[in-house]
């Protein structure tokens, strides 16, 4: 038997029908009454519709006993949460403990889940307070007892250099491979990124002196077999040679190479030259070890090297395409709160 409609009802029904910003399972029952009273077999309903003949009967029961109020959902999903800031600093606590299922850290939907909201809410409030727990980074603790000191002593120098004086920040990059692929490289192509086979052959191992002048940022580089204190005197004799009649402040690290009585005597033969030791533990204090990185992306990563000569010539003309036009490392210290200030006095002067 079809259903009879008043005609407010058939005209409410087929403008939810029409709708574009209405549920689209709204709209479908809506469909269902209307064939319904159109006197449609459930046939012909299910195949319009795509749905089983048990759906048909469910919202025509329905209608028929609350007519436009039975067409609503029984169940229209838990209320939006409304992220407050009782909530957030909620998110935010939680973060910061273990999660107990002995996993390390948290994810979006592991703490969604623990918390019963929404993970993209997590993810928000995430963002928000500057959090990824999926992140982390490693750091050194310098154990120098003259951390203060010395570290005054290196940023006075960057940032308040000695008048008519070069500072120059050295140090040296070890065991370098020279690996030569066994399977050629396949190109990058869309979508796929260049590919390196997982053979490869070691030619050998060689090291990297570098200075970086931190007023231009050119580097003058070495490359030896081997760091020892007398390739470290000869580095330090090509320094020497670059800035002639001029003084020379120079940021080392405490390795013993730099430390020898054959160091001592070549600086008593050459008083323009200046050592400064950054503290134990803070290479991170030294400029030099970003022009590393910098070499280490460019060229040290991916590159192929057929022998230690072929490695060292592929160096140096990294090196003089780089001081075709140096840059300069900008070095920023601006939190005078610190026990290291910037007005701090520079030894060698």
């Amino acid at each position: 038997m079809a259903l009879t409609l008043t005609s407010d009802e058939r005209t409410e029904l087929e403008r939810r029908v029409r709708s574009r910003k209405i549920r689209a399972e709204d709209a479908r029952r809506a469909q269902v009454i209307v064939m319904l009273a159109d006197g449609k077999p459930f046939t012909a309903i299910t195949a319009a519709v795509g749905c089983y003949p048990d759906y048909v009967s469910r919202w025509k029961q329905r209608f028929e006993a609350e007519r436009l109020g039975g067409l609503n959902a029984r169940y229209r999903g838990q209320p939006a949460t409304v992220r407050t800031p009782a909530l957030e600093a909620r998110v935010l606590a939680k973060t910061r403990q273990r999660p107990t299922d002995g996993s390390t850290h948290w994810t979006t939907r592991k703490l969604g889940t623990a918390l019963g909201i929404s993970h993209m809410l997590v993810a928000r409030v995430w963002r928000r307070a500057g959090y990824q727990p999926h992140r982390f980074e490693r750091y050194m603790l310098s154990d120098d007892p003259d951390f203060e000191q010395k570290a005054a002593d290196v940023i006075g120098l960057y940032l308040n250099p000695p008048k008519r004086a070069v500072v120059v920040a050295v140090d040296e990059k070890t065991a370098i491979q020279a690996l030569d692929r066994l399977d050629p490289v396949l190109p990058l192509s869309p979508g796929r990124a260049e590919r390196h086979g997982f053979e490869y052959y070691r030619h050998g191992t060689l090291s990297l002196y570098a200075a970086l002048n931190t007023r231009t940022g050119a580097i003058i580089g070495q490359t030896v077999p081997r760091h020892t204190s007398e390739a470290f005197i000869e580095f330090l004799g090509d320094i020497v040679t670059a800035h002639p009649r001029r003084p020379i402040h120079v940021i080392v690290d405490n390795l013993a190479a730099h430390k020898t009585k054959a160091v001592d005597a070549f600086l008593a033969a050459h008083p323009q030259l200046h050592l400064h030791f950054t503290p134990t533990y803070a290479s991170w204090l030294n400029q030099v070890e970003l022009w590393f990185g910098k070499i280490e992306r460019d060229l040290l990563a991916r590159g192929i090297f057929t022998s230690l000569p072929d490695l060292a010539r592929k160096i140096r003309r990294y090196i003089t395409q780089y001081n075709k036009d140096p840059k300069p490392i900008r070095w920023i210290y601006s939190d005078p709160a610190r026990r290291i200030t910037t007005d701090s006095a520079v030894t060698g002067h």
